[in-house]
């Protein structure tokens, strides 16, 4: 398991106008967070935080790769992923999060960037991911075609089709 408390950045303790952090992120980074939408990756992520008046601006720089299901033949595959993002963090009375703009409060000023890691990563993902031409799960690619070619061929069957359908099919024209 991963300590995530590397990932927590005091604030109100910088001294320097700028920093620079960078992480490795592997597996054991995901397992720790738990998220939903990704188990395993190989990522590094360049963190610069400056600080300025009344705020503090991180811009964060994300490379690597994440396994992802594809969407044609389900087995895994490697997802490229590169991101930047910039965020800006100010200090108030109470913790919120409007746009690309969180509030931390005062009292505490640290920023727990793991979560934020995770979001962009996954954010960083194209919707739709598929291997490439002829790397998909064979098997998988020949039953996948094989139940395409059954369902178009019972669509241009000579069969009467029922009338509900029908009144359906003059919304397409």
């Amino acid at each position: 398991m991963c300590s995530l408390e590397h990932f927590k950045i005091d604030l109100k303790s910088l001294t320097e106008a700028e920093r620079a952090l960078d992480f490795d992120l592997d597996d054991r980074f995901f397992e720790a967070l738990d998220g939903s939408e990704l188990r395993h990756g190989a990522l590094h992520v360049s963190l610069s935080i400056r600080k300025a008046t009344g705020f503090y601006e991180l811009q964060f720089h994300t490379e690597g790769t994440v396994t992802v299901a594809c969407d044609r033949c389900l087995d895994d595959m490697d997802q490229p992923v590169s991101a930047d993002n910039r965020l800006i963090v100010k200090l108030g009375a109470v913790y919120s999060e409007e746009d690309d703009v969180i509030t931390l409060p005062e009292d505490e000023g640290i920023l727990d960037t793991s979560w934020l890691i995770y979001e962009f990563v996954v954010l960083a993902i194209p919707i739709k991911h598929v291997h490439a031409p002829g790397k998909c799960n064979l098997a998988m690619s020949k039953v996948l075609e094989e139940l395409s070619t059954d369902r178009s061929s019972d669509e241009a069957s000579d069969q009467p089709v029922d009338p509900r359908w029908s009144a359906l099919l003059k919304l397409k024209e």
